[in-house]
């Protein structure tokens, strides 16, 4: 009876054992879809990076070249170590981890750097898969509702990957399929993610991570509704129509200050992967195109119109009025670190003008270091600020960012383009509230005054710097003239 009991077993071993390597192989059995296998991951990361900052800086005096450099090496130890757990976990943690390393002026250095990999290192689904998620969705094969369908995709995110289709009238379109267990295990990832937050704050008082889980709890759903994606490329599409674009990097900044101050409808997740430039094709010029509808924020009358009055103020440099707007958005005292991160500039720049010169390899070092240096008073700050403050911040960052690759950040004409589309909008705003036709006719007058400024002030800029082109010139050219 033992040998039959014990041959039974032998036996359902080896078919269990065969059923999953065959289940493996073909894809329907993925170690990383076990919820003990990520939670234990996560767990075992968090526990890791913790032990690690409460050991490697417990012996070293706080503030010292050496608690600095061990600090240095602790975050990058720590940000690989999280970016592994994302690239294993895939799904809600890589979304997360793009998030983190979206936020350049706002973490250190060590952390936005090594998370940046995260947005070109998307998961891949099959066409196994891919099949199965079009029959569950629109209730037909492939062939049914396309001419052709190309096996490889043109991109991955982390939610969702787009095919290169035809549809059978001839019309060549891209196809967005999410990722078939995403769905299924955001709202456990993020519960979990919650969990080893809080387990975190229990051992650094100081780690006030909450709002980047309370983000994602709020999000996470939006982008997973390709329905409310489509929406969102609808409205904005309808919202922009009038731009004709020549060339990108003002104009992408034009482009969401239009969003920003004017609707309060803003496109979230400017990375490049999400913007393409192409040439028309009938009248040759360059165009944006943004793609990824699935995360805006809508601002409110209230948020819109400070956060315009904020920037004014940060333009005009009164320091007053920066004060104020501030502390109205959630800054409390801590209204000249918000203004800092704000223009991912430093304090005695912002008190300058943040227009009067562009961003120098020294002070961009300096805010980078100061990232690290406030690290708790940046968490305190981002607890506190209304919640569409935080998509606006990462949005700013990640404009910078291609800004920066472009070498057109902090311009003249940036900021102009901010105070124009804040000029507008607060006269809107007034002439809603308007008593009579006269108090509309004024404050329109006041309007056009003000961008009439704005226009002369940006003309003089142009002919100074076209001066000062042909002083360079000239001086070029006698200096090559001078005899040797």
């Amino acid at each position: 009876m033992a040998r039959k009991a014990l041959k039974l077993a032998s036996w359902t071993s080896v078919a269990l054992a065969a059923s999953g390597v065959y289940l493996y192989s073909n894809n329907y059995l993925d170690p990383n879809d076990f919820g003990a296998v990520r939670v234990g991951r996560a767990v075992a990361t968090t526990a890791v990076i913790s032990y690690d900052y409460l050991t490697s800086l417990r012996s070293v005096p706080y503030g010292s070249e050496e608690y600095l450099q061990r600090r240095s090496q602790v975050h990058l130890r720590s940000a690989r170590r999280l970016c592994e757990l994302c690239c294993a976990n895939r799904g809600t943690f890589i979304k997360v981890g793009q998030h983190l390393g979206a936020l350049d002026y706002l973490l250190p250095e060590e952390y936005t750097s090594t998370l940046k990999v995260l947005h070109s290192q998307a998961p891949q689904s099959s066409m196994q898969e891919v099949r199965q998620v079009i029959r569950e969705d629109l209730g037909k094969e492939i062939h049914d509702l396309f001419l052709s369908f190309d096996d490889t995709p043109l991109g991955a995110a982390s939610l969702a990957q787009v095919h290169k289709a035809v549809l059978h009238d001839g019309r060549t379109v891209a196809v967005k399929v999410q990722h078939p267990k995403v769905q299924a295990q955001s709202s456990k990832d993020i519960l979990l993610m919650e969990v080893l937050v809080l387990a975190v704050k229990q051992l650094f008082p100081d780690f006030e991570f909450m709002w980047l889980v309370d983000e994602a709890k709020k999000n996470l759903p939006l982008e997973l509704d390709f329905l409310n994606e489509g929406r969102n490329a609808e409205k904005v599409a309808h919202m922009l129509k009038h731009f004709d674009f020549l060339k990108i990097s003002c104009h992408l900044g034009k482009m969401y200050s239009e969003m920003i101050f004017v609707n309060g409808f803003v496109h979230c997740d400017p990375h490049p992967g999400n913007i393409l430039v192409r040439r028309h094709s009938d009248t040759g010029k360059a165009e944006i195109v943004l793609l990824d509808h699935g995360l805006y924020q809508v601002l409110t009358e209230e948020f819109r119109l400070d956060y315009c009055r904020l920037w004014q103020s940060l333009i005009w440099t009164d320091m007053e009025r920066v004060k104020q707007y501030s502390q109205r958005l959630g800054a409390a005292e801590l209204y000249p670190l918000f203004a800092c991160m704000l223009t991912a500039r430093s304090w005695d720049s912002v008190k300058r003008g943040i227009g009067q010169a562009p961003v120098s390899a020294t002070e961009d070092s300096e805010i980078r270091s100061n990232a690290a240096c406030y690290l708790s008073e940046i968490s305190q700050l981002l607890n506190h600020v209304p919640r569409q403050m935080l998509l606006i911040l990462k949005t700013n960052d990640l404009l910078r960012s291609i800004e920066t690759t472009l070498g057109t950040r902090s311009s003249a004409s940036s900021f102009l383009n901010m105070s124009r589309c804040c000029i507008r909008a607060l006269a809107e705003h007034r002439k809603r509230d308007a008593g009579s036709f006269f108090r509309r006719t004024q404050i329109s007058f006041s309007e056009a005054f003000s961008l009439w400024q704005i226009n002369l002030h940006e003309l003089l800029l142009r002919v100074k710097g076209l001066r000062l082109l042909c002083w360079v010139s000239t001086l070029l050219g006698w200096l090559t003239r001078a005899p040797h």
